[in-house]
Formats: structure tokens, sequence, C-alpha cells
């Protein structure tokens, strides 16, 4: 099993590298095991308190160059031309912590069929889909786990 424990430039050649596929739910965690598209097993332990993202490279001591993929996975996709209402619903779902990947016309979050009906109750489409999800990395973009787990000190309900 190969170790991977650290992030590693993007190749400047053609350089080949393996895929990595994960759900965002695991790019949050900084310290677990991964089968590679191919078949290999690696132990992934990185620095804690980042995200790894689709596109990233990762390597370690003899291990292949091995390139993160968001991998598809149910969503809900929430629509609509109306900047506003877009803006409203990113209000709302942001003020529960939800990660959001934004476009122009849509919001997509991972499903959650409570979160779909606040959502169209706001006036939007909501549609499932499976998809990558790569949301926005936030302000705090290296801080993002340690926020989400470090309130230990009082209760937080989502």
């Amino acid at each position: 099993m190969f170790r991977l424990d650290r992030r590693c430039s993007a190749p400047s050649s053609e350089t080949a590298s393996v895929a990595l596929s994960l759900p965002f739910e695991t790019r949050q965690r900084s310290r677990f095991r991964a089968v590679l598209d191919d078949g290999t097993e690696v132990a992934v332990m990185l620095q804690r308190g980042q995200i790894l993202r689709h596109g990233e490279y990762l390597c370690g001591p003899g291990a292949p160059l091995v390139r993160v993929e968001a991998a598809p996975e149910p969503v809900s996709e929430a629509r609509s031309p109306d900047a506003l209402l877009l803006m409203r619903a990113s209000y709302h779902l942001g003020n529960r912590h939800v990660p959001l990947e934004m476009t122009r016309e849509s919001l997509r979050y991972l499903h959650d069929h409570v979160l779909d009906d606040m959502v169209r109750g706001l006036g939007l489409n909501v549609t499932g889909a499976t998809l990558p999800f790569e949301p926005e990395a936030g302000a705090y973009a290296g801080e993002v786990q340690a926020h989400a787990h470090g309130h230990h000190h009082h209760r937080h309900a989502h």
C-alpha cells in the first residue's frame, strides 16, 4: 500500500498519473484509506484542516502521481434565472453551513430532501442528479474543516 502524504504540483508535461475519485465527504478528511481508480490501495495522510480539491495532485514515497477527482454523487440542483432568488437561497443554505457549488443560474448541494423543500418554498426549481460536487472553498478556505469540526465546546445544531 502506498502512502500519499503531501500535495504536489501539477505535472508540467504529459506525466502519467492515476486518478483517485472521492466524494466530497471523504475529500474533507485528512487521513483515510482509499482505492485508486486503477485498483491500487493507498493511505492518505495529509496535514489536517484542508479540503482536497478536484484536479489537485498527491504524492508520497514511491507512490505514483495521483490526481484527485470529484466523484459523482447525489446532489440537488436549484435553478432560477432570478439572481435575487438564488441569493436568497444561498443565504438560507449558508446560514445552515451547507456547502454550495454556484453558477450564474443554479446552486448545487449534497442531496437533502428537507433542504430541497425549503429551497422550493423560496421559489426555486429543484432537481436531483448524480454529478461531481465541488463546492466553494469559502472565505476561510484552509479553515473550513477546522470550523466545521471545532465546535466541541458548545452545542451547534444543524
